[in-house]
Order: structure tokens, then C-alpha cells, then sequence
């Protein structure tokens, strides 16, 4: 008996030991900034959603060499700004859920920054792995299909969505990853009832689940007489294929409402949006920059900040005859919306955000010269020569992620990045949020 006392002695101590080691890892973790969990402990990932599972090997140059016979995918392709194509992939990946297909994705086209850029992969930018496993589906590149430097021009069948939604075009809608991508299409149009809202009301949004019927034999046989379009260089006219389902654009979709991806319940942002997390080292990179406009020290942690995004550029045109500091809320309206996401933050967290970036298209030195009188502060891309050593979409990449990682956020009225930053604030971080006001004298009075 007294040997088995002896023997649980040690044994007690022990687990007191481990119990202590684990509540201060615990508290070590709650202490933590949110933004070093998200880039310095990424977790590794199964292999089973590894893209290079569901095609035949490497790049090919026909892409159909390289599709699984057991397989069906679906893809398409973009053709506005930057943040808008992240939305059009995620409404695509989405509708390759409920069609239990994979999706292809084509990388980013420089539509909103320098047309001397180079296409930029999708998972540079998005972390494909954690994607995968958070939605279970994987999800693959085109430059994982297909060679990048084929000179083989491709003949497929695809929808067009486009002619059906709308009436002031009456093509498909084009696209420049085709000419990356060495694609000859043959179009067929949609029937009209894929659109998402009544005939009589202008709108261009189509219906996810009208669409996904098209990718299941009973609808497609009955749907393959509408109007088509031959291949614009082999003259080849093709029916859509049945594969590799494929639409001409999928940025105006929705379940219930057009531009849901402003409304909480949206499925596309709920199912996928939210877990198209940052490539890691895209993060790292955003955080250096935040940390330098923010003078951190090099041995103390980022500190939490308020983002802000201003989006001024192109919203000037729809100012018309108003003058722009009657149009646009001033500086002081903003920094009452900072104000009320600083004492959210005071009083739903206990923490006190005293920095805030700034990110912004405005090029007036004097308004810049007044947001650095508020005390914030901005990145300065043309001293950190950011172009110069990583490229020029990384500004736009850098001011999203840094949007995104605010412990609060302010944003404009109006403007997808400020969407895409606000939800994602309010989901990674649970972080309060305010959409300024713009368009007329004092419309963010409140």
C-alpha cells in the first residue's frame, strides 16, 4: 500500500504541473494579438483536398488531357475590379458546392491596376488549403490544369449568363483570362428563367440554384436549343460541356436578393466568402507595413488598430454638379464614426484602440495632410517602394489586408472593398463596424 502511495505522490504533482503549463498557454494565447494566431500558427492541412489529386499529373497543354474521366468541374472568369473578381470566384466556388463539382480558377487580371501587370494566382493571394479544408471541396487552378505557356488554343462550350440578365449587351460577357488561358468558346446563351428577379425589373443578377440545374442532365437536355454562338477563331459551335460546366460571368448571382454579399445570410460569403483567408505570407508582408506606418517596435507585438477605407476616385462621378466637400463626408464625420467603433471596442472588449490606418484613392496632399493631424496614420507605398520590390498589385492586396485585420473597421457606402473588409472584420475578428455616408451635404448626419 504505502509503495502505491508513494507512486501516486509524483503522479499528482505531475498533473498539477501539466494543468498549470496548460492555463498559461492558454492565457499566453488570449493575450496574443489576433493577427500574430492567424500568421504565425496557421495549422498544416490534410492532404485529401491536394489539388493535384483531381487532375490526371502536371500541367498539360490541352486541357482536357489533364481532367479525371471520374470527375466533373466547373469554372469561369472575370472582368471587373479586383474586389468584385473576389467575389465572382467565391460566388463560383459556391455554386460548385451545391453542383458537387471542383472548381477551376484562373488568376487575377490586372483590370484596376497597371495593365502591364502580370496575372496573379489565386492562391497567392487566397490560402487554398485552409479553404479547402474549411468548406470540404478542393478547389484548383488553371495553372495546375492546363501549362501556363501552351500556345494550344482550346475549343469548349460553355453558358453564356450575361445575354440573359441583361439587355444593353447582347454578347457574352468577355473576359481576358480567355486570351491567357488560349480558350475558344462557343457560347449558348441561358434560358431567361436563371434570372434572379422579375422580368420587369432592370437588374442583372441571376439565380444560384437556376443555375445549378444546368449542370444536371434533365435540365441541360431540355436547355441546349437556345441561341448559340460559334467559337470566335475556329468558327466551331460546341453545346456546353457537360465536364467542365463553365459560365461566362458569375458576379451578379444570388439565392434571394441581388448584392447579397451585404447582407448577413448570404451563402456565398456564409459557405465560402469568410474562409477565403489570406496566403500567409501575403499576411506577414501586410502586417510589416502596418507595423512601419504604425512605428511598432521590433520586440513588441502589433498592437490592435481601427481601419479605415475612404473610397473617393471614381465616386467623384457620381457627385454630378455637387460640390466634392458637399458630396463626400468630411474628415471630422469620419472621425465620429472612429469614435463609436473605438467605444464599441472599449466597452464590448475592454480594450482601449487608440491607432488607426488610414486606406484611401484620394491624391489631395492637403486631405491627407488633415487625416495626419487626427493623429492616424497610412502606409506610404512610394517610400517603402512597394511596387518597386514585390510588384504593383501588392498595394491594393496590402491595403485589403490590412482592412481586414482591424480589431474595428470604418468604410464607405457603396464600395465592394469596403464590403468584403467589413465582413470580414465583423467574422475573423468579431469587430465592430461603421459605413460612412456620402452623396449629399451632411449624409452621415446622425
Amino acid at each position: 500500500m504505502s509503495s502505491a502511495k508513494g507512486r501516486t505522490q509524483p503522479l499528482k504533482t505531475l498533473c498539477k504541473v501539466l494543468a498549470a503549463v496548460s492555463l498559461l498557454s492558454f492565457a499566453v494565447v488570449l493575450l496574443k494579438p489576433l493577427v500574430y494566431l492567424d500568421i504565425e500558427e496557421a495549422p498544416t492541412y490534410s492532404a485529401a483536398f491536394h489539388s493535384q489529386s483531381y487532375v490526371q499529373g502536371p500541367p498539360t497543354q490541352r486541357f482536357r488531357d489533364n481532367l479525371r474521366n471520374d470527375t466533373k468541374y466547373i469554372t469561369s472568369w472575370i472582368s471587373a475590379g479586383w474586389t468584385n473578381d473576389v467575389m465572382t470566384y467565391g460566388n463560383l466556388i459556391y455554386l460548385a458546392l451545391i453542383t458537387e463539382r471542383i472548381p477551376i480558377i484562373a488568376k487575377f487580371t490586372p483590370s484596376h491596376v497597371d495593365n502591364s501587370a502580370p496575372p496573379f494566382a489565386f492562391g497567392d493571394v487566397i490560402d487554398i488549403p485552409r479553404l479547402s479544408h474549411a468548406i470540404g471541396s478542393p478547389v484548383i487552378e488553371w495553372h495546375e490544369v492546363k501549362d501556363s505557356k501552351s500556345d494550344v488554343l482550346d475549343d469548349i462550350g460553355c453558358w453564356t449568363v450575361w445575354e440573359s440578365v441583361q439587355k444593353l449587351d447582347p454578347n457574352p460577357r468577355g473576359s481576358p483570362s480567355l486570351n491567357w488561358l488560349r480558350l475558344d468558346v462557343s457560347w449558348t446563351r441561358t434560358p431567361d428563367w436563371v434570372k434572379l428577379t422579375p422580368p420587369g425589373i432592370e437588374d442583372n443578377h441571376a439565380s444560384f440554384w437556376s443555375l445549378a440545374t444546368l449542370a444536371f442532365p434533365e435540365t441541360r437536355s431540355t436547355s441546349l436549343e437556345l441561341t448559340n454562338h460559334p467559337s470566335p477563331q475556329h468558327q466551331v459551335s460546341l453545346p456546353p460541356d457537360d465536364q467542365l460546366l463553365c459560365f461566362d460571368y458569375l458576379y451578379y448571382v444570388g439565392a434571394q436578393n441581388a448584392w447579397e454579399w451585404e447582407s448577413d445570410y448570404s451563402p456565398a460569403w456564409r459557405f465560402v466568402g469568410q474562409h477565403m483567408h489570406w496566403n500567409a505570407s501575403l499576411e506577414r508582408l501586410a502586417d510589416e507595413h502596418a507595423r512601419r506606418a504604425m512605428n511598432v517596435p521590433v520586440n513588441e507585438p502589433t498592437p490592435p488598430y481601427i481601419s479605415i477605407h475612404i473610397r473617393h476616385g471614381d465616386f467623384r462621378n457620381y457627385c454630378n454638379d455637387l460640390p466634392l466637400d458637399q458630396c463626400f463626408a468630411s474628415l471630422p464625420a469620419i472621425a465620429r464614426r472612429v469614435a463609436e467603433v473605438q467605444a464599441d471596442l472599449r466597452t464590448q472588449k475592454g480594450i482601449e484602440v487608440t491607432q488607426v490606418i488610414m486606406t484611401s484613392d484620394e491624391r489631395d496632399p492637403e486631405w491627407w495632410s488633415a487625416v495626419r493631424a487626427l493623429g492616424w496614420t497610412w502606409v506610404d507605398y512610394a517610400s517603402e517602394r512597394t511596387e518597386e520590390i514585390y510588384g504593383k498589385w501588392y498595394p491594393v492586396f496590402i491595403d485589403a489586408v490590412i482592412q481586414s485585420n482591424g480589431a474595428g473597421f470604418v468604410g464607405t457606402r457603396g464600395s465592394t472593398m469596403t464590403t468584403l473588409a467589413r465582413r470580414r472584420v465583423e467574422s475573423w475578428h468579431d469587430g465592430p463596424t461603421r459605413i460612412v455616408q456620402w452623396g449629399s451635404p451632411n449624409a452621415d448626419d446622425h
